[in-house]
């Protein structure tokens, strides 16, 4: 296999490191192979890729749609950035519970993130260019968020004073959230 899984704390949230071949001119790594990934536990049919380019100190998230939830395989070209994925799940015996990550175009690291958790990061580079690919499209109906401070989940971002949207600034704290807006654990 030409990819390795780390499990998180967070049932169904894996790290990925992909194998690099390196030589004199570089380097050459799959960023995805539906199969070998398959193998390795993310089993998922991805239907649109996202990119996104930021600069530092920006935080974006903490996002998930509701009624059509997007998983997501996520990793970086350039820079590098804190990745974080909250489960969500009312019943979950995680619900609220965050896992992060650094990812760069160093450690080419990846993270899966299933449906059912509220995902969003922070670039800690100068600038970062990030790729996701997704279970499902983007609805812009559908967009539902938590609130990227929320005392109650206490991410501990690496970053004083983030730049972050009017639109996430406005996102209830987790325990606000309509229940009917929130993804129930199955």
């Amino acid at each position: 296999m030409s990819i390795k899984n780390i499990k998180t704390k967070l049932p169904g949230v894996l790290l990925v490191e992909p194998k690099v071949f390196k030589d004199s001119r570089g380097f050459f790594l799959e960023t995805f192979h539906q199969k070998k990934y398959a193998e390795a536990g993310i089993d998922h049919t991805f239907i649109q890729d996202n990119y996104s380019h930021s600069t530092q100190g920006t935080l974006r998230g903490l996002h998930y749609q509701h009624k059509h939830p997007q998983g997501k395989l996520i990793y970086v070209i350039t820079g590098e950035i804190f990745d974080v994925a909250i489960d969500i799940r009312q019943g979950s015996p995680t619900f609220g519970q965050w896992v992060g990550q650094y990812l760069s175009d160093q450690n080419k690291r990846q993270i899966f993130i299933p449906e059912g958790f509220a995902h969003g990061f922070c670039v800690i580079s100068e600038t970062a260019d990030v790729l996701y690919k997704a279970t499902d499209l983007y609805n812009p109906e559908d967009e539902y968020g938590v609130l990227w401070s929320d005392p109650d989940i206490g991410i501990n971002w690496p970053v004083k004073a983030p730049i972050v949207s009017d639109k996430d600034k406005q996102y209830p704290r987790l325990r606000d959230a309509l229940e009917t807006q929130l993804p129930v654990y199955e």
